[in-house]
């Protein structure tokens, strides 16, 4: 097996910038370049209040729902600065990143899927079905926008849902300088696009010739609800690997480079 297989090729890596490390360490251990450039940038949210709100009733919830690794750097800061975290109240995360963030901070005992990282199979769990749930509060913190199935579907099964919004996201406010030069240079060989908001952006920033750049390029994407936004924006060249880095990297290294 080629101990490089990535050698001489150049990925872009889109994550926020505080989650594109893991990927652009693997991507330069499998002898590749990684380009930086986050296609959402992350801040505060706008209005703390919310936040400020749920951290004095913490101790009311049955469960604490963090969306992602930004709702868990944005959130359990102001949460455990006003007490300790609950024993009574049970962590849940929609993917393992989120459960290894949550780790960090020392909250243990996270629920989450071990297979398909979504909402979806987080509200497949027997712990979150109806019959468990029902008359229990549950806490969801996430960025401002986003999907509310999650919400939804909780509150159909008879719980009191509060959704706390703790980070803004927002589109890059880089152009789109640095892709260009490197396809010019044809040095640009794979994109790594995780959320489709993402990807809306970065359709977005790019004029005609870039967006001709990327209808040649491979589009590797860990979703097929990225994938389906890929084609519904008129892309062709997508790969949908499994989920999250790992899974980004196993596609990459499996995937038949032109010579």
């Amino acid at each position: 097996m080629n101990a490089s297989p990535l050698a001489g090729r150049t990925v872009v890596v889109t994550r926020p910038l505080a989650q594109t490390g893991a990927l652009a360490a693997a991507i330069e251990a499998a002898g590749g370049t990684p380009l930086i450039f986050p296609l959402l940038e992350i801040g505060p949210a706008d209005d703390p209040q919310a936040l400020h709100e749920a951290a004095a009733r913490l101790d009311q919830y049955s469960w604490a729902v963090f969306i992602s690794p930004n709702a868990v750097d944005y959130a359990l800061p102001a949460l455990l600065a006003r007490a300790p975290w609950p024993a009574t109240l049970r962590p849940a995360a929609v993917g393992q990143g989120t459960v290894r963030a949550l780790a960090a901070h020392g909250i243990a005992g996270c629920l989450a899927p071990t297979e398909r990282f979504d909402s979806e199979a987080l509200l497949a769990l027997p712990e979150l079905a109806g019959e468990r749930v029902a008359g229990h509060r549950v806490a969801i913190f996430r960025g401002d926008g986003g999907r509310e199935l999650l919400a939804d579907t909780l509150r159909q099964r008879g719980a009191t849902v509060d959704c706390i919004t703790c980070y803004r996201r927002s589109p890059p406010s880089a152009g789109s300088r640095p892709l260009l030069a490197a396809w010019r240079a044809g040095c640009l060989d794979a994109l790594a696009v995780s959320s489709s908001e993402g990807l809306r952006h970065l359709l977005a920033l790019l004029d005609e010739e870039g967006r001709n750049y990327l209808q040649g390029t491979p589009l590797f994407v860990p979703h097929a609800r990225i994938a389906e936004t890929a084609r519904e924006l008129g892309l062709r060249n997508i790969i949908l690997s499994d989920a999250a880095d790992t899974g980004i990297m196993a596609a990459l290294v499996a995937y038949n480079w032109p010579a």
